[in-house]
């Protein structure tokens, strides 16, 4: 049976019904970020980014309202890739540096999944004439950005603590084995 075709517009709804999943497993899966995060400042970071998140949900809502369309979300399974391999990290036994490394890396796969999504939102909404919800969609962008660029900083600082860690750990072992290979 062939597919039915679509329009800009329910191309436009789908996307946005894409990125409320989005969103919403965001809201559910940072608070394990946060918990398994040992540094103060990314878990800072992830914090406050998941309040923020909560925003992106609500702006999204307003979306749906000015099309006079339900806020449903449509399950977006990229996104669910994505955290299924940070949840799969987060569960492997890693050293606290490493592992507040690794967070930041699914972090930002996140963020720019996120902003791909939402650029692309932006454009069909300005080519639909809906500017409105144009706007909407990149004031998220913009946030999304934003978080972008602080775990892109936190991300050189823990991956050079990280490194520095396996070098002092490797510089242990050969003094606790005598140099002996």
């Amino acid at each position: 049976m062939p597919k039915k075709v679509i329009g800009l517009e329910e191309l436009f709804v789908e996307e946005i019904q894409d990125l409320l999943d989005v969103e919403k497993q965001l809201v559910r899966a940072l608070p394990k970020m946060v918990k398994a995060a040992s540094d103060q400042e990314l878990g800072n970071a992830l914090q406050e980014h998941l309040e923020v998140t909560k925003g992106h949900v609500q702006r999204l809502e307003q979306v749906f309202e000015s099309l006079d369309k339900p806020a449903k979300s449509r399950p977006c399974k990229g996104m669910k890739g994505i955290l299924e391999e940070g949840k799969a990290m987060l569960e492997e036994e890693l050293e606290e540096s490493t592992l507040n490394s690794a967070i930041t890396g699914a972090a930002r796969k996140v963020e720019h999944y996120e902003m791909m999504g939402y650029e692309s939102a932006s454009a069909m909404a300005r080519q639909l004439g809906m500017e409105d919800a144009a706007k909407l969609l990149d004031a998220t962008l913009q946030e999304e950005a934003q978080a972008d660029k602080l775990l892109a900083q936190l991300s050189k600082r823990l991956l050079a603590v990280a490194v520095k860690s396996h070098q002092t750990g490797q510089e242990e072992e050969m003094e606790a084995g005598g140099g002996n290979l």
